[in-house]
């Protein structure tokens, strides 16, 4: 199997959906000789902010000489970009031959993909695996290893058909990762942070809570310093700055990319805006009213697009929700037209979903 075989054959099989559970991940690391727990694990769950904290940690690591997996999703810019050792993709045949080779498993994409990433970061003897959650805590395909260091970065309201319609029940989702007599280092979570008070006393684990700073980027930094100081790490590899990340906040010529697409991603997104022409696509599971309530009025032009996602909410749709909010709507279903629609008009936004940004942000390069 090439790796063009393997990329389509573990692509196809999101058609299979979201499955919640660990019997088929489980089942696929038996046949692995249970690589999850041949690692190192540093185990990061939260609604935002995980993937910026997560690739902090490993590039602090890297820099002070370990080696280090790194798993995180979605991708933007290149399939392999979620399975990484010290910032380099898995090389292509490597992939392939995994894939083909426990491609009989019962298994959705992304466990296939997270079965995969713990096994090549085992038979590649890592010092750490920086594992990023991909929903969730409990029921997620990564929470599979028996001991870690646990993260829970900032958490909110999203994914609400699988993790509950309240922060709390949120909260007691994501703490699934924690592990018994271990470490967990918390985000600044005031809304829920007796939720993971309770979670580690009862798990007899130290909880290390940090200050809130007033800023999502300070509070991010300051988590990933928690964790390095846990791991005793010397300060002299602390970042000074999280690592900037595809699709997050990205400033490409004079377009802002960012594919958040929930409340506390348009908090953040919403202030450095002030009349932009917009190209704007959502799936239809997230707060689209609530995120479009923030983005919206910041914006003078939005065209509504339809990512290629069986998810995507139908552009026409998205347009008469964000027509509430902006006088001058109209939708376009093909991204790229909408992108080249929207540049006639000087377009500098393109936000909403990852799936759009990953359709979109080659053309704006």
């Amino acid at each position: 199997m090439n790796y063009n075989d393997a990329l389509n054959f573990i692509e196809k099989k999101q058609s299979l959906g979201i499955k919640p559970g660990l019997a088929r991940i489980m089942s696929l690391l038996e046949s692995m000789d249970k690589a999850q727990d041949k690692i190192k694990v540093i185990h990061v769950a939260g609604t935002n902010g995980k993937g910026t904290v997560s690739s902090t940690i490993a590039k602090c690591l890297e820099n002070a000489g370990y080696k280090v997996g790194l798993f995180t999703s979605p991708w933007v810019i290149d399939y392999r970009e979620q399975i990484q050792i010290n910032g380099e993709f898995i090389p292509k045949n490597v992939f392939a031959d995994y894939v083909d080779k426990y491609k009989k498993a019962d298994a959705t994409e992304f466990e296939l993909l997270t079965g995969i990433m713990y096994k090549y970061f085992a038979d590649s003897h890592v010092d750490y695996a920086v594992i990023e959650c991909g929903m969730g805590g409990k029921g997620d395909a990564t929470n599979t290893e028996k001991h870690n260091l646990s993260v829970i970065t900032s958490v909110a309201v999203d994914h609400t058909a699988f993790l509950g319609d309240t922060v709390e029940k949120i909260a007691l989702e994501k703490s699934g990762i924690i592990r018994e007599n271990s470490t967990c280092v918390l985000y600044p979570n005031p809304d829920c942070e007796n939720v993971f008070e309770k979670v580690c006393l009862k798990s007899n684990t130290k909880l290390v809570k940090i200050s809130d700073l007033g800023d999502y980027d300070k509070n991010n930094l300051e988590t990933v310093k928690a964790v390095l100081r846990e791991l005793k790490i010397s300060s002299r590899y602390f970042a000074n700055e999280t690592v900037k990340l595809p699709a997050r906040c990205e400033k490409i010529g004079s377009v802002l990319l960012d594919g958040g697409h929930n409340i506390n991603s348009a908090l953040t997104l919403a202030p450095k805006l002030n009349g932009e022409v917009a190209v704007i696509g959502m799936m239809k599971d997230k707060d689209v009213e609530g995120y479009l309530s923030l983005i919206a009025p910041k914006c003078k032009m939005i065209i509504a697009t339809t990512p290629d996602n069986p998810r995507s909410m139908p552009c026409q749709e998205l347009a008469e929700i964000a027509k509430k909010y902006c006088n001058n709507v109209t939708f376009e279903e093909n991204p790229q037209k909408a992108v080249e629609i929207a540049k006639k008009s000087n377009l500098s936004l393109v936000c909403g979903s990852f799936f759009l940004a990953r359709e979109i942000r080659k053309d704006l390069l």
